[in-house]
């Protein structure tokens, strides 16, 4: 399979580019490429004059990588030579970019996906979420200055979701994927260069976990200082660490979890391999995609061996094609790493119940 890049802009199918890169990532919102070509002759650039703005795909052989506008274009003249770059980004860049839009800048009684489409529509930008749509949200106040992205990251975090563009410029809502490519990376047969960077100074022996709660009216009893425990038995020495959870209800069991999901969240970002394949794809012809899971077997690093292979988590791409010949640079960490942080909802006065005989929220006596 020829995997030659083709820009496709205003109905013209541009390819011959001498240099290719475009990035994708469940990190990286939006994806983005940067392209350029080099005349060999005079007028050879001509054809590939595009205007900042223009919408365009980007394709890698037969499949859609990238679904976008260009963001700049860049003409280069020297002796003997002219060179044409063009940049752009997926269409999610308008939510990463842009201001929020919402009436009354508050949003109630609705899900991370609810949430996430409405913030979308005035880009034309479409929002999927094949699992969980996330939790309801009660309440959730807007601040003026924030962009779209930054208040769908927040949302997502109550329904424990991900949030990244597509190669067709939608956004997906999605966890952590259980997907195992059809292949992996195997030292001395796809690698071309590794490295493995581990760390220790973000990690700690022991993590205390506190929950405080907001009531100032009633006698919360030990609802008022809550504390749970986790350790990560790979520290060589004591190091604590005390958290404050951000979710002042739930009881102890809310508060393992968050000092579990600590431990475990920091054990994943302290090791991250960086590697460079000379294929854009695996052994079944399918591009290396962000969120999918990959066998490793790179024994010089430490990182599994031909008996015992490590599935970790690709979460970057690069599709790179320059001077260097073809190569694919991946990012590629443990799936602990993306497990997102457990929240819950400060209940509403909507979410208390009635008792009779109890009172109302504060306590006092329901005459009826």
């Amino acid at each position: 399979m020829t995997d030659e890049l083709t820009l496709s802009v205003g109905g013209r199918q541009l390819s011959g580019w001498s240099t290719v890169r475009v990035t994708r990532g469940i990190e990286h919102c939006p994806s983005d490429f940067e392209i350029s070509l080099t005349e060999r002759y005079p007028g050879e650039a001509d054809a590939f004059v595009v205007q900042p703005g223009d919408a365009c795909t980007v394709l890698l052989g037969p499949d859609l990588v990238l679904t976008g506008a260009i963001d700049r274009v860049h003409y280069a003249l020297a002796p003997y030579q002219h060179t044409v770059t063009v940049i752009g980004r997926s269409k999610c860049a308008d939510l990463v970019d842009c201001s929020a839009e919402w009436p009354g800048m508050q949003i109630a009684g609705s899900d991370a996906l609810g949430i996430a489409q409405k913030l979308a529509q005035p880009y034309a930008i479409t929002v999927s979420a094949p699992g969980s749509k996330g939790e309801i949200v009660q309440l959730f106040n807007l601040m003026h200055g924030e962009t779209a992205f930054e208040i769908i990251e927040r949302v997502c975090r109550y329904g424990a979701l991900l949030a990244y563009d597509q190669p067709d410029g939608s956004l997906i809502l999605s966890q952590a994927a259980q997907v195992v490519a059809a292949s992996g990376f195997t030292e001395g047969v796809n690698v071309q260069s590794a490295s493995m960077a581990t760390s220790m100074d973000q990690r700690y022996s022991v993590y205390l976990c506190f929950q405080q709660s907001l009531e100032v009216m009633n006698d919360v009893g030990e609802g008022g200082n809550l504390q749970a425990m986790a350790t990560d038995e790979g520290v060589p020495r004591h190091r604590s660490r005390d958290i404050i959870s951000e979710s002042p209800t739930g009881g102890r069991d809310f508060a393992q979890k968050r000092a579990t999901w600590e431990a475990n969240r920091r054990i994943g970002r302290s090791q991250q391999l960086n590697l460079v394949t000379d294929s854009w794809r695996d052994q079944a012809g399918v591009l290396w995609t962000p969120n999918t899971l990959v066998p490793l077997s790179l024994p010089t690093l430490k990182c599994g061996d031909e008996d015992n292979k490590l599935v970790w988590l690709v979460t970057q791409v690069t599709y790179r094609r320059d001077a260097d010949g073809t190569t694919a640079a991946l990012t590629i960490m443990r799936p602990e790493a993306f497990l997102p942080i457990p929240i819950l909802q400060l209940p509403t006065f909507n979410d208390i119940p009635a008792n009779p005989g109890i009172g109302d929220p504060w306590g006092n006596e329901v005459r009826r």
